[in-house]
């Protein structure tokens, strides 16, 4: 993690830390078990970034505005956040085109989050395919 992100999580609710630290940890594991190439780590607009070669990048963040949850966003242009509300319409909170948000208390592990990210993480490969080939 970078110093920089290590930082900005810092300042958020334990919770939230967890939380985020939970779907960080879920993409580079994704990146690692998929082979899909080194995951790099910024900070964008002030929100931890993780993006590969041949993926779209995914931003997560927490917002006091939203205390009660975490957003992962995704790139408002693609046909992400659309495939997955197709997919999963009851798994999530959507935030217009651009983000999940995921309740503090929820368990990461028992939503498809996993499987939306390796969309993200795979998205110019699978652009082309009807929802997104999943």
């Amino acid at each position: 993690m970078t110093t920089n992100i290590r930082i900005t999580f810092a300042n958020y609710p334990q919770q939230a830390q967890q939380q985020l630290e939970q779907v960080r940890e879920l993409i580079l594991a994704i990146a690692a078990e998929h082979t899909l190439g080194g995951v790099e780590e910024t900070l964008k607009w002030g929100e931890a970034s993780y993006s590969i070669k041949g993926g779209s990048p995914i931003r997560i963040d927490w917002k006091a505005k939203q205390a009660g949850a975490i957003k992962v966003f995704f790139h408002c242009q693609t046909q992400l956040v659309a495939t997955f509300r197709e997919i999963y319409p009851d798994a999530f909170i959507y935030e217009g085109n651009r983000a999940v948000v995921i309740p503090l208390d929820a368990d990461i592990e028992q939503t498809p989050l996993k499987h939306c990210l390796l969309l993200a993480l795979q998205y110019q490969s699978l652009k082309h395919l009807p929802l997104l080939g999943a």
